[in-house]
């Protein structure tokens, strides 16, 4: 039986990411200058003109508009007649407080206040009411999906080419996309190929076409997937001149599927980028991936999908769900109570885990927040603790 799935992915140069990439780097000077900081950074972005917004509560003193032109500049917009250049561009900068009722909730939770709960872990509640997934599977040694994975490395490729001076004439802005045959489950090769790159005046389509499919897909697409009826869509409109936030507005969050598992997995809403880990729509997140990485790591199932639930004030979750889609060598029910069983899911527990009061954040903005090295969330250390259960 055969179907097909699609992910996309883009480059930190397009207008959302832009916008990600800032609220993350401002979460971590503050996270810098106060590892208790609470943050809540949102960010829009349009042709010449950036808004800072949100609520941030902290000891540190962060100049935010300079770390906003320094990402804007580094991403490489710097030309002034491009229409968002970080020379140029208007910052206004609107941030509050915290507010009062929710970091009482935070800061104080419902088992210290209603159940008498005396663990440090009981101490700090959800920062709001969520649901949130974490998924993992065998498709590829990070265990993702294959086609977002490729995506994100199309994508991340054309930022290569374009920062190293290899293709002169691209611009920061750019998207790409991967549809992957599947055959009785697994990937049997690539059916289409989309990459759609902003470039400047001086090149031709046909060149730019010509050396996008050279330097960029063929680059990193394995070979073993593409086959004589693969499909290719290089900038299809033609022309792609005019972009970034001048082409089209950018804002925090608006690229949550790019973010996670490119669609193979639900989203339970809540976007990361400029979150502090006491929101549990970014730490539990990350929790989730963590956990379902060792459950395939640890053979436990080839696929798994795990759903956890929180109320606002309150530290342990309100549910747990786990599908390993048929996959299971155990009963599904069987792995959530191993989960539970294994995993303080309290998100005191899961910050301390994890390690996320540390700014470790700007990293996450583009490219997808799992299937990276270095992240404290992509681990596979409880794997031997969990493939005990087989036995």
């Amino acid at each position: 039986m055969k179907n097909f799935f699609t992910s996309e992915s883009v480059t930190q140069g397009h207008p959302d990411k832009v916008c990600d990439s800032v609220a993350d780097a401002v979460l971590d000077e503050f996270l810098k200058g106060d590892s208790d900081s609470r943050v809540a950074c949102e960010v829009v972005a349009t042709t010449d003109y950036m808004l800072v917004t949100g609520e941030i509560t902290s000891k540190a003193k962060v100049d935010v508009q300079s770390v906003a032109r320094k990402v804007i500049s580094n991403i490489g917009y710097n030309d002034k007649k491009a229409g968002f250049s970080a020379d140029t561009v208007r910052i206004d900068v609107r941030l509050n407080s915290q507010s009062a009722d929710i970091a009482l909730g935070v800061d104080n939770s419902f088992e210290t206040k209603e159940e008498g709960g005396e663990d440090v872990y009981d101490k700090t509640g959800a920062g709001d009411q969520g649901l949130m997934f974490g998924y993992a599977c065998r498709e590829t040694e990070e265990l993702m999906p294959l086609p977002v994975m490729l995506a994100h490395k199309m994508c991340k490729k054309l930022e290569e080419v374009r920062k190293s001076g290899e293709l002169s004439y691209i611009r920061p802005d750019g998207k790409g996309q991967v549809t992957v045959e599947y055959e009785n489950g697994a990937p049997r090769r690539i059916e289409a190929v989309v990459l759609s790159s902003q470039h400047d005046d001086t090149v031709t389509t046909e060149t730019l076409r010509r050396d996008l499919k050279a330097r960029v897909i063929d680059a990193v697409l394995p070979e073993k997937y593409l086959d004589k009826d693969t499909k290719y869509y290089i900038n299809p409109t033609g022309r792609f001149e005019i972009g970034g936030p001048a082409g089209d507005s950018g804002l925090t969050g608006r690229k949550i599927i790019v973010d996670t598992y490119g669609g193979r997995c639900p989203h339970g809403g809540g976007s990361f980028s400029g979150k502090d880990p006491t929101k549990v729509d970014r730490s539990a997140t990350y929790m989730a991936r963590y956990i379902a990485k060792n459950v395939v790591a640890a053979g436990l199932a080839d696929e798994c999908q795990i759903q956890v639930a929180y109320a606002i004030g309150v530290a342990k979750p309100v549910s747990v769900m786990v599908n390993t889609f048929g996959t299971g060598r155990l009963p599904d029910g069987e792995i959530a109570d191993i989960i539970v069983k294994e995993f303080d899911l309290r998100p005191a527990a899961i910050i301390e885990k994890l390690g996320l009061k540390k700014p470790v954040y700007a990293a996450t903005a583009a490219y997808g927040h799992f299937g990276k090295d270095g992240v404290s969330w992509e681990k596979t250390d409880r794997a031997a603790d969990l493939a005990k259960y087989l036995k």
